[in-house]
C-alpha cells in the first residue's frame, strides 16, 4: 500500500536497527491482532510489509471506532502504554498480511535506559505522537469532512482498496452517508483537492 508521509521528526534508524537486532520478525495475517485492549500492552514493532488499524470499543454506542494506522516503514504500538505494560488503549490489527520486527516492551524500556542518547530518543517520540494527535485533533475543528478525506487519500492513496467505508468513516468521524456523498461528489466533480 502506497502512502506518503512527510519527514519524521525522529530518528528512526536506530529504533529499526534496534528491533531488527534484538527482536523477531513475525507475520500477522488479516485479521490478528498484536494488542487486543483492555490487556497489558506487550509489543513494539518495525512493520516492514503490510498495515494495521487501531481500534477502541465505544463508552456508551457499543461500536468499533478506527482511530489510527500504522503502515509500513513505521512503528506499531501502543505507546507509552507499551513502556509500563499498561492496559492498551486500542486492539491493533492487521488489515493485511504484515511483517513485523517485534520487540517486548521490557526490551524496549532496557533500550532506552542504556544511554542519554537513548532517552533523548524516547523524549522525542513521545513530542513526535503528541505533534500527530495534536494535528489530528486539530483537523477535526478546522478541516471539514471532505478535507479530511482528501488528506487522508493524499497519505494512503490505496487506503479504499484494504478498508470498508464504515471503516474509514470511523477514521474521520463522519457516518457512512457522509463518506458516500463525499465519495460521489468527487465521482462526479472528478477531483481531489
Amino acid at each position: 500500500m502506497e502512502q506518503k508521509f512527510g519527514k519524521n521528526s525522529i530518528d528512526i534508524k536506530v529504533l529499526r536497527e534496534f528491533c531488527e537486532r534484538e527482536g523477531k520478525m513475525v507475520e500477522y495475517r488479516k485479521g490478528e491482532q498484536l494488542e487486543r485492549e483492555g490487556d497489558p500492552a506487550r509489543w513494539f514493532g518495525f512493520v516492514t510489509e503490510g498495515c494495521f488499524k487501531y481500534v477502541t470499543h465505544g463508552i456508551s454506542d457499543e461500536r468499533n471506532h478506527l482511530t489510527w494506522f500504522s503502515f509500513e516503514g513505521e512503528f506499531v504500538a501502543d505507546y507509552p502504554c507499551v513502556l509500563s505494560g499498561q492496559p492498551s488503549q486500542a486492539t491493533i490489527e492487521a488489515m493485511m498480511s504484515c511483517r513485523v520486527w517485534r520487540v517486548s516492551g521490557e526490551e524496549l524500556l532496557k533500550f532506552f535506559h542504556r544511554s542519554i542518547k537513548n532517552m533523548e530518543l524516547r523524549a522525542a517520540i513521545g513530542e513526535h505522537m503528541l505533534n500527530q494527535f495534536k494535528a489530528r485533533y486539530q483537523d477535526f475543528h478546522r478541516a471539514t469532512p471532505y478535507e479530511r478525506y482528501n488528506q487522508l487519500l493524499r497519505r494512503c492513496p490505496g487506503i479504499v482498496e484494504h478498508l470498508p467505508l464504515n471503516a474509514i468513516a470511523s477514521f474521520l468521524c463522519i457516518t457512512p452517508q457522509m463518506l458516500s456523498k463525499i465519495r460521489k461528489d468527487i465521482t462526479f466533480n472528478g477531483k481531489i483537492e
